[in-house]
Parts: structure tokens; C-alpha cells; sequence
């Protein structure tokens, strides 16, 4: 009997997520299907029979902490974020996972990256806090770079990391005021994304003083501040490794299946040139 599988989440048109699962259950000779869930906040509990009958679903904005409440259990990875993104249902016991923590770890690993350094990060709401968290749970030098707004938000994503991490070396400041060097710049801003694309986040200044870039955008596959940084020599990584990462660890939960790196990195080679072939005009 063909299992069944889901993405939930908001507005879903432009999500990846199905052909990149897909390809992990074909990689394995699973038979499974893959579809997509849409709901508001208001109609989460009204598509909670449908994602019960489900072997497991993910989840994306906006209901990564909202479909905690429906849960029988939650893994460690999703108390410490308070956060889940992946569900496995056996027998009925339905346990939520954040496998959003091991994409981003698994990207940077996969390309040579470390967090025990000094890392920029460049925006710091929703999943920039967990990489703010990750960064300084390694013992990274943290420099978080955000808009004056931002600021009281930004302060206390810093006491819950000094919560975690008392030890914690944790800075904060504007883009404007960004200095020094940085052995990882990691931008969870939205700038750059399409169909913004000719957007930069930070100067070419700041990116000549920086040894390794992770971009969490993954569309389009190459963000101006990727091209900026391998124009300069400089190794650039996008978020399609961290979007496919995720859901490998997504299938390790489901399945107990193994994949190789060389693996893995043919699916992120396809997903991107997916994205490229959706969207010319990148």
C-alpha cells in the first residue's frame, strides 16, 4: 500500500519540497506519494484528521510552532527551538521534530564550514535564531547584523542564547557598523530572494573580509551576493543544500534510510536547476 506524505504550510505554489522528497523515496525504491496541505492559522485544526491519517508530514511557515498543540510528542531538536517542521506518525503517536537544525549543519559540514569561528550573522528572526543558537552552542564568535528595528527582537534572541550558552560571545550591531573579519557569513535575511534579485544584503567591503558564505535563500540558485563572493574567490553556498539536507534528515526519522553525500548533492544539482529552468528570468 502506497504511504502517504505531506507538506503543510501556508501559500505553497512555488515549494520544492515535493519533487526533492520524492526523489529520496525513488533513491530507495519507496512507493510513496507527496503532496501539499494549504491552510491559514484559522483552518489548522480543521486539517488536523487528514495530516493524522498521513505516515508523516513537514511543515513550513506559518504553523512550525502553531502544530505543536496537536502533537503527542515533541524530540529534543523541537523543545529547544520550540519549533517542529517534520512529523512522523507511527501507530498514531504522532512525535514532531526540527530538522531545520540538522540542514543547516549538515550544509555547512558537507562544504567544509565550521561554526567554532567568528560567524556573521546577517539577520536574526526565525531561522537566523537557530543559527544564532547553533553558532554559539559550537563556540563561534557571533556577530549578529540587523536593521535599528530589529534591535529589541534581536536582544532577546540574545539572552536566550546566553540562556543556553552563559559563556557566549554574542555581539549586535547594524549592517552599517558591520567590522572586522569573519570566517563565516551566513545571511538569513530575505534580501536577494527572487524576484528581487539584483538586491545585496552587505557591501562588496564586507564580503572581501569574509572566508566562507552560506545564503539560505534558494531561489534564485545563485544570489548577487553568492556571485559577489566567488568574483572575489570566495566559496558561496545556497540554500538548496540546507532545503534537501532537511529533508534527508526527514526520511532518516520516517524510513531509518541512508544517504550518501555524493547522493544528497545530486539532488541539490537538480533541484537547482530546477529552480533555474521555473525561473528564467534569474
Amino acid at each position: 500500500m502506497k504511504r502517504k506524505y505531506a507538506l503543510l504550510g501556508g501559500t505553497l505554489g512555488h515549494t520544492m519540497s515535493p519533487p526533492i522528497h520524492l526523489r529520496l523515496f525513488e533513491l530507495k525504491g519507496r512507493d510513496a506519494e507527496y503532496g501539499i496541505v494549504e491552510s491559514t492559522v484559522e483552518e489548522l485544526c480543521d486539517k488536523t484528521e487528514y495530516l493524522n491519517s498521513l505516515r508523516g508530514y513537514n511543515i513550513t511557515i506559518p504553523h512550525k510552532i502553531n502544530i505543536i498543540q496537536y502533537l503527542d510528542k515533541l524530540d529534543d531538536t523541537a523543545k529547544k527551538y520550540n519549533s517542529v517542521n517534520c512529523v512522523d506518525n507511527k501507530d498514531g503517536v504522532l512525535t514532531g521534530y526540527n530538522t531545520d537544525v540538522d540542514g543547516f549543519l549538515r550544509s555547512l559540514s558537507a562544504n567544509g564550514a565550521k561554526l567554532d569561528g567568528k560567524v556573521l550573522l546577517l539577520g536574526a528572526g526565525g531561522v537566523g535564531r537557530m543559527m544564532a543558537i547553533e553558532t554559539c552552542c559550537a563556540g563561534g564568535e557571533l556577530t549578529m547584523a540587523v536593521l535599528p528595528d530589529f534591535i529589541p527582537q534581536t536582544e532577546i534572541v540574545k539572552q536566550d542564547i546566553l540562556n543556553l550558552c552563559p559563556e557566549a560571545k554574542v555581539n549586535i550591531v547594524t549592517f552599517d557598523a558591520i567590522d572586522g573579519e569573519y570566517d563565516v557569513m551566513i545571511n538569513a535575511t530575505p534580501v536577494g530572494m527572487y524576484p528581487e534579485c539584483d538586491a545585496c544584503v552587505v557591501s562588496d567591503e564586507v564580503i572581501s573580509r569574509t572566508k566562507f558564505i552560506f545564503d539560505a535563500i534558494y531561489n534564485p540558485r545563485e544570489t548577487l551576493l553568492m556571485k559577489k563572493a566567488e568574483s572575489m574567490g570566495i566559496k558561496a553556498v545556497g540554500g538548496m543544500a540546507m532545503l534537501v539536507w532537511q529533508a534527508v534528515s526527514a526520511h532518516e526519522i520516517w524510513d531509518g534510510d541512508y544517504y550518501t553525500e555524493q547522493e544528497v548533492q545530486t539532488i541539490i544539482d537538480e533541484m537547482e536547476l530546477r529552480v533555474e529552468a521555473d525561473f528564467p528570468s534569474n
